[in-house]
């Protein structure tokens, strides 16, 4: 049997509201980092003994995974960021609307791989702000797009292991 799309307002596409609100939360924390604060390491602000406010540029993925190639990894980043996008909002569409936990990593999923596409888009690179460090260590920077993402993932991780619903037995199971 297979699943078919809800109605709109009985899909789990109600919580689009949050990936929007990721969206212009992370673009309006961006836009003021590039604008009040100078480029690079040198520039930090110390928050905390653990924590710089700073402005980066990532041409890479996750850690700047492919940063140092010659640019095309900026169209696969964001081809891919529209795919899964697309992919999630097809699932959202597909989950009741008391699904709310995989609906809210669905939405926070989207609402940063978009942010992050946004930059690629615009600048050919994300724009990167939060320093977590421990001594001389320093945390790859990052964003509130990519804190989504993982918060997202991790939803999705952990719905795996302990939603019970459906079974790897159930052929119409839509993890």
């Amino acid at each position: 049997m297979k699943e078919s799309a809800l109605p709109l307002k009985e899909s789990g596409l109600r919580w689009l509201w949050l990936a929007l609100l990721l969206f212009v939360l992370d673009i309006g924390v961006k836009y003021l980092v590039m604008n009040q604060m100078g480029y690079g390491w040198s520039n930090r602000i110390e928050i905390l003994p653990f924590f710089n406010l700073l402005y980066v540029h990532n041409y890479g993925a996750a850690f700047s995974f492919l940063g140092d190639q010659s640019g095309w990894q900026r169209y696969l980043f964001t081809g891919l960021a529209f795919v899964f996008s697309l992919v999630l909002m097809t699932w959202m569409r597909k989950l009741p609307k008391s699904a709310v936990w995989l609906s809210i990593a669905y939405a926070s999923i989207i609402g940063g791989a978009l942010g992050n596409a946004y930059d690629r888009v615009l600048h050919g690179y994300v724009v990167d702000y939060l320093d977590f460090y421990w001594g001389s260590y320093h945390w790859p920077a990052f964003n509130i797009a990519d804190m989504a993402i993982v918060i997202g993932a991790a939803m999705i991780i952990l719905d795996g292991f302990f939603n019970k619903e459906k079974t790897d037995s159930d052929p119409s199971s839509t993890k």
